[in-house]
């Protein structure tokens, strides 16, 4: 008869995993406004509160996923999942659980995870929006690939909120209808010659000079995107009312009748956001207009999340914030003469079209596989997709349109 003594040093590995499951476990029990399941290998655990009928189920894979929670806090469940480690029913419903639940949140970032998230404010710090910098920080998102977003992006490559009206509504139908917003709100028309910071692949200068009729001039740093913008501009035959550039914004000149900024200004750091007003406002004649959409975080939450590096940061936008309304006023208000005409919040729109893009992105895994991506990739843009729609369901984060003008200015 054979005896099997366990290896030492995997029991010890596996006491250490228990404990850290035992301080999870402990950390999240006054869980509040619905319902988890956790299945592993050493049992199931329900937390929150019984009342709730559906439940998100969550199961852990390997025992691991405790290790990198304790040690990078959430960043460390999103790399988790990106390796497999542990699976949801419904990960979106998990987020906004967790959302609602901030307190417990913020507690998984606390003990070991504070050095974890030292290393990556660390890691934060080297991504800083230089010129350099930005052209840097760009590329590793959008370098990805004209084909890869085009899979799961409406027919006019539109990469932020669309605005959604009716059960019935398609992307296609929302993206045009916030394109028609943004040249309706700025009242453009024939003649107008406007500017764009971030040009996207083009979804916008294509719309405005297609239907309202004005002459735009756009510019992005990324070399993928105004490779495509540039075909898509020659193929619609409006080389003559579009001028793209392939420069930072800081290094426009010249004055315009109307300015228009679409989810670029949380690209730029929050350091630069009083360089990027006064920008704008150097931009912008006596009596134009200006119009930003930008992705939004609660003001009292602000100088918080500045501090911290988050799955976002680290793993899809590096060198990116998010402003809140109060912070871009006051920048505003430090560095230019513009005032604030309107301002509306459709965040709820921006749940939408997550959700859209995610279903997409999901139906096209094969074709992302066959680019070359691999299933961890598959799995951090599933993450993302789900992360940014429950927090906007939640309305932790929103996405506004502010309309500005200069001194002057009709009403």
């Amino acid at each position: 008869m054979s005896v099997v003594v366990p290896d030492s040093t995997a029991v010890a590995a596996t006491r250490g995993l228990r404990f850290l499951r035992a301080q999870l476990l402990a950390r999240m029990a006054g869980m509040r406004h619905g319902r988890l399941v956790l299945a592993d290998a050493l049992g199931r655990v329900e937390l929150g509160e019984a009342g709730h009928a559906a439940a998100v189920h969550v199961t852990v894979n390997d025992l691991a996923f405790y290790r990198a929670v304790a040690t990078n806090g959430s960043v460390g469940a999103g790399e988790a999942f990106m390796d497999g480690q542990w699976r949801c029913d419904d990960l979106v419903g998990l987020i906004r659980l967790l959302v609602r639940n901030r307190d417990l949140l913020d507690g998984m970032e606390g003990g070991m995870a504070r050095v974890g998230g030292w290393l990556m404010q660390a890691w934060g710090a080297l991504r800083r929006n230089t010129r350099e910098g930005s052209r840097r920080n760009i590329a590793a998102h959008y370098d990805l690939g004209n084909a890869f977003f085009s899979l799961f992006l409406s027919d006019d490559l539109m990469y932020s909120s669309a605005l959604w009206d009716g059960e019935d509504d398609t992307l296609e139908a929302a993206s045009r209808r916030k394109l028609d917003r943004v040249c309706q709100w700025l009242e453009l028309g024939p003649g107008d010659r406007v500017v764009e910071i971030g040009t996207g692949w083009g979804g916008f200068a294509l719309h405005a000079a297609r239907h309202y009729g004005c002459h735009v001039t756009t510019t992005t740093i990324s070399r993928e995107q105004h490779a495509l913008a540039s075909a898509r501009v020659a193929e619609a035959g409006l080389g003559d009312r579009i001028t793209l550039l392939l420069e930072d914004y800081r290094d426009l000149q010249g004055q315009y009748d109307k300015l228009v900024s679409i989810e670029m200004v949380e690209a730029i750091g929050a350091e630069y956001l009083d360089t990027w007003f006064a920008k704008l406002g150097a931009l912008v004649r006596p009596g134009g207009r200006a119009l930003v959409q930008a992705i939004t975080i609660e003001d009292h939450r602000y100088a918080q999340a500045l501090k911290a590096v988050d799955f976002i940061k680290r793993y899809v936008f590096p060198g990116s914030f998010i402003p809140s309304v109060n912070a871009m006023l006051a920048a505003k208000t430090r560095a230019t003469d513009l005032a604030l005409l309107r301002q509306e919040d459709f965040g709820l729109s921006y749940a939408r079209t997550l959700h859209a893009w995610r279903e997409r992105f999901l139906a096209a895994r094969g074709e992302v596989r066959a680019q070359g991506f691999d299933e961890r990739f598959l799995r951090l843009w599933e993450f993302y997709l789900a992360y940014c729609e429950g927090g906007f369901l939640e309305r932790s984060i929103g996405v506004s349109h502010l309309l500005f003008a200069k001194p002057g200015a009709t009403p």
